[in-house]
């Protein structure tokens, strides 16, 4: 394979990455002090590590919007400059690095959510599924363990800082780079849809019991669906595009599809933004703490969000009072979810 022009660290077009560095600073400057006060609640409010198996899960899912937050100051300062990376090769390879294990996270820690939930609602009867989620600490301790071996082939001497199958010979760290690319993406995403599609099945099967348990867990991994979707789908299929083109040997319509790439890479970094709303749709008892700590002028007077705090005129009924007892549990045990929008 021959060598092309676009292979390098340059931008092609200036004024275009000078744009999507605003839009990574943007996000930078949104996504910040929204993480930050997340963690704060995480580990001096709820204490994580003593409460419900969600909780380990979507602390974990916080650190992994660390990383990136971490790596998108130095990225949106090479798009400013005209560069797709960092010219100095240790930068170049250490951010690549904190993006592929911020993005395995992301990816393993969401879809860790919805089969949380799945198990919990679905089947519920099968103890010996929910004593392995109920093991948290330790699946996610694995689930990083297993993410450094597959993020380390960025951190290769042979790795070239700005693309793969760029050079005359592709190597096996490239391919592998490409296929941990793919895989990481397209195995969670089944995942996701098989677990939205079970939930939403058990959910028209119900015709008596909690059904407002069912909606709110369709709502939450529905809603996860749809994050995964807008951040990592698009990057994804642009970088399929990408390869397809070099193989091609079409020098013009591969600095299309890189600048395509890097701009549908910069969407992907919303991620940070959106995983709060799962953590929100995770936990009622979340959702609370956050608006009593930084937005308590939406508490009503009960002590309960304004928009969910009133019915919508008449009393309860009788099997609504009788889940009362059951749903506070739920929310004891992190599994109450935010209601959904009507």
């Amino acid at each position: 394979m021959l060598v092309h022009a676009v292979d390098n660290c340059t931008a092609e077009d200036k004024n275009l990455y000078v744009f999507y560095s605003s839009v990574m600073i943007v996000e930078f400057i949104l996504a910040l002090p929204l993480n930050l006060t997340v963690i704060y609640l995480f580990i001096f409010k709820l204490k994580f590590w003593k409460t419900n198996t969600n909780n380990i899960f979507l602390f974990n899912l916080v650190l992994a919007d660390i990383l990136l937050l971490i790596c998108l100051p130095v990225k949106a300062h090479n798009f400013l400059m005209g560069e797709r990376r960092s010219k100095n090769k240790l930068v170049c390879e250490a951010m690549l690095f904190m993006l592929f294990l911020n993005r395995g996270a992301s990816i393993a820690f969401l879809t860790v959510i919805s089969i949380d939930r799945f198990l919990n609602v679905v089947h519920p009867g099968k103890k010996n599924f929910l004593k392995i989620l109920k093991k948290s600490p330790q699946i996610s301790i694995l689930i990083w363990l297993l993410l450094l071996p597959l993020t380390t082939p960025t951190m290769l001497q042979n790795f070239e800082c700005c693309n793969s199958f760029g050079r005359d010979k592709d190597n096996a760290t490239d391919i592998l780079r490409e296929v941990v690319f793919f895989t990481q993406i397209l195995i969670p995403f089944i995942v996701l849809v098989f677990c939205t599609a079970q939930i939403v099945n058990r959910l028209k099967r119900q015709t008596v019991g909690d059904r407002t348990k069912l909606r709110r867990a369709t709502f939450l991994v529905t809603s996860v669906m749809l994050v995964f979707s807008l951040c990592f789908l698009p990057c994804t299929i642009s970088r399929m595009v990408l390869l397809i083109v070099r193989v091609q040997e079409d020098e013009y319509a591969e600095k299309i599809a890189v600048q395509v790439y890097d701009g549908l890479m910069c969407l992907s970094y919303l991620d940070c933004l959106l995983d709060p709303l799962v953590y929100c749709l995770s936990s009622t008892k979340f959702k609370n703490l956050y608006l009593e700590h930084y937005l308590p002028f939406l508490i009503g007077k009960d002590g309960q969000p304004i928009d969910s705090s009133h019915s919508t005129g008449n009393a309860a009924n009788p099997s609504q009072l009788n889940n009362v007892q059951r749903t506070r549990q739920l929310e004891s045990e992190g599994l109450a979810l935010t209601p959904c929008a009507s």
